[in-house]
């Protein structure tokens, strides 16, 4: 009999986590980094508090940067993870800890952090 594995659910967290961060990240630094801070092409107040703590108050805002959050932190993990193993440090069950852990600690706290500033 074969022996069970939770592989697939971290590959599933990295994958998804890549896709979205390949999507999405490079066109969130470039608003986020570049076009609000200098007003081009976008209004300097479009990332203004109260339209960030609105979007984030909105089920489908907190929704949006809950996945972002969670997602890039399990993608960084693994990716730290198996690099860890391509530069020749065998990794055992204490960086599988660190780095995992790290990512459940951020999803967490992004949960907690989302909930707590409420609907």
């Amino acid at each position: 009999m074969a022996k069970r594995s939770n592989a697939p659910v971290f590959w599933l967290l990295f994958g998804a986590g890549g896709m979205l961060s390949a999507l999405l990240g490079a066109t969130l630094v470039f608003i986020t980094g570049i076009a609000v801070p200098l007003g081009w092409p976008l209004n300097a107040d479009l990332m203004s508090y109260p339209r960030m703590l609105g979007f984030a108050q909105n089920w489908i805002g907190k929704g949006f940067v809950f996945a972002v959050v969670a997602l890039f932190a399990w993608h960084a993990a693994h990716r730290i993870f198996h690099s860890l193993h391509d530069l020749g440090l065998h990794t055992g069950a204490l960086a599988k800890l660190l780095c995992y852990g790290g990512a459940l600690a951020v999803t967490v706290v992004a949960a907690v952090g989302l909930l707590a500033i409420g609907f």
